[in-house]
């Protein structure tokens, strides 16, 4: 359970944070501490939900880079 949770808090972190996270699964800042602190147990939806929503800040990043100058 324990690393269950040490992923979760790091996938969170991955996006800037919290509040990052907050506002790209549209979950309460609150509840996503809780799932870290472990006060509420991480489902394999919101794992599932947040796998999604790291591949498609992935495919934003790598786009991002692929528009700078001098990224060939």
């Amino acid at each position: 359970m324990q690393e269950r949770q040490d992923h979760f808090a790091y996938c969170v972190q991955l996006f800037g944070g919290t509040t990052a996270f907050s506002r790209r699964l549209g979950i309460d800042e609150r509840a996503i501490r809780r799932f870290i602190n472990g006060e509420k147990p991480i489902s394999d939806g919101l794992l599932a939900d947040t796998a999604r929503a790291l591949r498609a800040l992935s495919a934003e990043a790598a786009q991002a880079a692929d528009q700078m100058p001098g990224s060939a």
